[in-house]
């Protein structure tokens, strides 16, 4: 909850006014009733029509101030709350931004949305409440309570006993509905998931005849978000009877006392009126105590959420001598005796890794799946850091680097291309933010996906659904490569990113690449891609088993004869 406040500081003031306002209202509904009571008794009750008349116009000037004060409390309000959601989201995408991998595979996607949406508007809600209503309503059970006691203690001191009462019935409520909300909203998380994978794999789904597998699933998942959002409002609900009950109670109590202590003229006419009236109110700010405790309640159980989130430790940051002044300018690579894990294994994936590549070199990683060929590529830019040894570009030590300065000279093509919603220049251009026209078409070119972009109804200005759904996987990969070209990269790293490409397209790709002043690695399964490289890298079980040219390899390596026979056959190995 100490980020609410933290967020919240900024906007005091308004919050002040609020605050204020409120109370304004607050004032003229507490004087109301004793203002009634005193026309009763001193105007009704001996027929003086001027007295009824000054009550009556002074109340009517109290209700219309609480009206405007209304009003103007509602304004501010909603300006404190939507700016608060504004800069909370604003500080979660920064977080979320600063996240390693790490980071990311502990919170799922699904679970971040649910963060960014519903847990902000709950957190809002309940910031709205509390200038709109939340501390009106325990300020108006004192306060009616205490303007009871003045009007008349003996009738008033049937509020000791039922508010007390109340009030501890109700934080009993408070504590468990926060637990149960807490577990609404990890159930929305799941729902939110298979909404999300299903609307991603729709057509892996048709093609499979899943529909009625995917239907059971998230069945499963809404039933069991119902389940506990019916056992919340179901303990909300239920207290609200109860609270009735009681202020009803004490309410036919006042009415047989009141009439007593009058028949005794211990009490006038207007007294009873007035203590009913305050009853009435009490009873009212109590009953409005379950939409409150729902708030709350909420509100806690969304704040502790996104406080998780805000409060993760990034295991991957700069260190304090890093080097501001180290720059990639040549390209070249080297791992030393390098290991890694990934944080949720316990084996490492790469295992003592040691070479060195040199600036402007074509490599080829050659690997069966799960060798380690992406997790080498993913150390470079430091997504990840090494779990042992060390990994130098230019001679230094990639964690020397700001990030920046590393990962801005490094193009790097992952294996599922991934383009955003806007037009194919908008998507070239997110590579290198200041690329003029000239740079975005020649990278097109060179990524041979210019021609195509031409035929386009157009151009560059054609729109790419989300996740360039109306493009056809080479295509994809064509303007992810030029994505990477575009930033004239020291170091450009293409993860099997070339794999719908035909062998003519591919061979022009890798031919205009060579006309970049980088250091190109490329994980592949196409003998024909690693032919053309200046060595091959090959690896089997995250290690480097072997290096060479490709003829070289052919003599050396027995896996990569196999490897070779698979896509030529043994004749094919030999006229090779």
């Amino acid at each position: 909850m100490r980020y609410i406040a933290r967020y919240l500081k900024p906007y005091y003031i308004h919050m002040i006014i609020a605050w204020i306002l409120m109370l304004t209202e607050l004032t003229v509904e507490l004087l109301l009733p004793f203002f009634l009571g005193k026309m009763i008794d001193e105007g009704i009750q001996t027929q003086d029509l001027n007295t009824i008349i000054y009550w009556g116009s002074i109340m009517v000037g109290l209700a219309i101030l609480s009206f405007a004060a209304g009003i103007i409390n509602s304004f501010y309000s909603a300006h404190v709350t939507f700016k608060f959601g504004y800069d909370v989201r604003q500080k979660l995408f920064e977080k979320v931004q600063a996240f390693s991998f790490k980071n990311l595979n502990e919170y799922p996607t699904s679970s971040l949305i649910t963060r960014f949406t519903n847990d902000i508007r709950m957190i809002q809600n309940g910031i709205f409440m509390g200038l709109r209503i939340m501390l009106r309503a325990p300020l108006l059970v004192i306060g009616g309570v205490v303007m009871a006691f003045i009007v008349n203690w003996r009738i008033a001191l049937i509020f000791l006993i039922t508010v007390p009462l109340l009030i501890g019935f109700l934080l009993i409520v408070v504590r468990k509905a926060g637990k149960l909300f807490g577990k609404v909203q990890e159930r929305l998380d799941n729902v939110n998931r298979v909404m999300q994978e299903n609307l991603s794999g729709i057509r892996l789904i048709k093609a499979f005849l899943r529909k009625k597998h995917e239907t059971n699933r998230f069945i499963g998942a809404n039933s069991e978000l119902m389940n506990y959002t019916k056992k919340s409002l179901r303990l909300i609900e239920t207290s609200m009877p109860v609270l009735l009950f009681v202020m009803n109670m004490s309410l036919l109590f006042i009415l047989w006392y009141g009439s007593i202590e009058v028949s005794n003229d211990n009490a006038q006419v207007g007294d009873v009126v007035a203590i009913i009236n305050y009853a009435l109110r009490v009873s009212m700010a109590i009953s409005m105590f379950g939409f409150l405790t729902m708030a709350i309640a909420r509100m806690k159980a969304s704040a502790d959420r996104i406080s998780n989130v805000l409060d993760a430790e990034i295991d991957l940051t700069e260190s304090e001598d890093v080097q501001k002044q180290y720059r990639v300018n040549d390209g070249s690579i080297e791992f030393s005796n390098v290991s890694f894990r990934y944080p949720s294994l316990k084996e490492d994936v790469l295992s003592n890794l040691s070479f060195t590549v040199k600036p402007k070199e074509r490599i080829a990683i050659i690997g069966a799946t799960g060798s380690g060929k992406t997790s080498l590529f993913q150390l470079i830019p430091r997504l990840y850091d090494v779990t042992n040894g060390e990994v130098y570009v230019d001679g230094h030590d990639v964690r020397d680097y700001k990030l920046d300065h590393l990962r801005q000279t490094i193009g790097y093509v992952p294996q599922a291309p991934l383009l955003f919603t806007g037009s194919i220049r908008e998507n070239i251009r997110w590579g290198k933010n200041e690329a003029i026209e000239d740079d975005i078409v020649k990278a097109a070119k060179d990524a041979q996906i210019h021609d195509t972009i031409k035929d386009l109804q157009k151009g560059y200005d054609t729109k790419i659904g989300q996740k360039g759904v109306n493009l056809s996987g080479g295509q994809k990969q064509r303007v992810s490569i030029a994505r990477a070209l575009v930033r004239k990269p020291k170091i450009l790293m293409l993860d099997d990113s070339t794999s719908a490409l035909d062998l003519k397209t591919e061979s022009k790709l890798l031919e205009a690449i060579e006309r970049y002043e980088c250091t190109t690695l490329i994980v592949t399964q196409k003998i024909t891609t690693a032919m053309n490289a200046d060595r091959i890298f090959l690896m089997d079980d995250g290690q480097l088993l072997d290096v060479g040219r490709h003829d070289q390899l052919l003599k050396t390596s027995d896996l990569y004869r196999k490897i070779v026979e698979s896509q030529f056959g043994k004749e094919g190995v030999h006229e090779r």
